[in-house]
């Protein structure tokens, strides 16, 4: 297992976060080596400007957090993200299409946007608190078809959700692993313990605000 600060993505995605606060998610990621930043695409540009020379990455979410809007909208999105200097896009899979078992719209929707991100990374946002096993493995399956590079657990803004079990992203590997995919286990990751437990069920990548506290154990 490498050193846990280069799974992290110190994220910051609050909707009432101050310019300070961001400043001090950069400062912080320089000073850890984490392996990036997650803002919202209005603060993408900041994190260019304050991450330069780094390299620490910038993500940035897409149609979040619900997942609903058309996917040219969200495409859009993603095209001028990476225009401002966003290194990768996370974008959330529309849980209602799931539901309906609309399986087309979905691999669709993930092409639309992965088009758009050209040679950047792209990973679909599950948002596994609101699906059965069966479903999170079945929409691994459709990122794998629509060609993803990384399937993601949660939002983190789903209420009472539980985020990243390591169950759920044990499934999520399982499934997309052997395609040369990843996972990404947000959402719940708050300690080394939680960090080390997604990581053995296959996590190569967590979304945390929580960084710090991880790293320091």
């Amino acid at each position: 297992m490498q050193e846990l600060n280069r799974y992290v993505e110190h994220t910051l995605l609050k909707q009432d976060a101050t310019k300070e606060e961001f400043i001090k998610l950069f400062n912080e990621a320089k000073e850890y080596k984490f392996l990036g930043v997650c803002v919202n695409p209005a603060y993408v540009k900041l994190a260019k400007e304050n991450l330069a020379g780094s390299d620490v990455r910038i993500v940035t979410v897409v149609g979040f957090p619900l997942g609903a809007s058309n996917s040219e909208v969200t495409a859009f999105e993603a095209k001028k993200a990476i225009e401002d200097g966003a290194d990768e896009v996370d974008m959330v899979m529309n849980v209602s299409a799931m539901k309906n078992k609309d399986y087309d719209y979905i691999v669709n929707d993930v092409k639309t946007v992965k088009a758009a991100c050209g040679s950047h990374l792209l990973k679909v946002i599950l948002e596994t608190d609101l699906l059965t096993q069966d479903e999170i493995k079945k929409a691994s399956e459709l990122c794998v078809e629509a060609k993803a590079d990384l399937v993601k657990t949660s939002t983190g803004f789903v209420k009472g959700g539980v985020g990243a079990k390591p169950e759920d992203v044990k499934i999520m590997h399982d499934v997309v692993a052997p395609h040369g995919m990843e996972v990404k286990a947000s959402g719940g990751v708050r300690s080394k313990e939680d960090a080390i437990k997604v990581i053995e069920s296959g996590a190569t990548r967590i979304g945390t605000s929580s960084g710090i506290k991880i790293v320091q154990g």
